[in-house]
């Protein structure tokens, strides 16, 4: 995450969660979602965000994930646009639901392993550009 410029740690607070447990919740997902980043190769602009936000429908089936989806498309240039519904999103229905359960991984844990290696033993697909 150190090439990409930016870390888990600078996010803001949680905030409007009811209990500490719902805000541990809501700040590790969004942990994890950083951490996605890295694993499926994807940039932080708006097309590397809408389609890691596919891979997160596929993987936990919240309705939220689908509206962003649509909500980043809806902001891209027709060209994007194009090109996100072309390769990306095809390739994002396809690699969530062919990894494993990634929402529950001790990610801490394999820092230090291969990068190559922890995508193929999480089945984790790439997209071929």
């Amino acid at each position: 995450m150190g090439s990409r410029n930016f870390s888990p740690d600078d996010r803001p607070p949680v905030r409007f969660m009811d209990t500490e447990e719902l805000a541990y919740v809501a700040t590790r997902a969004r942990e994890i979602h950083d951490f996605w980043h890295v694993l499926f190769n994807l940039p932080t602009n708006m097309i590397g965000e809408s389609a890691l936000k596919v891979v997160e429908f596929q993987q936990l089936y919240l309705p939220m994930c689908l509206l962003s989806t649509i909500g980043g498309s809806v902001r891209m240039k027709a060209k994007q646009r194009e090109n996100f519904f072309k390769y990306y999103f095809p390739w994002a229905i396809r690699a969530g639901m062919s990894c494993t359960d990634i929402m529950s991984i001790y990610y801490e844990k394999h820092f230090d392993e291969d990068l190559e290696l922890v995508r193929n033993r999480w089945g984790i697909l790439l997209l071929l550009t």
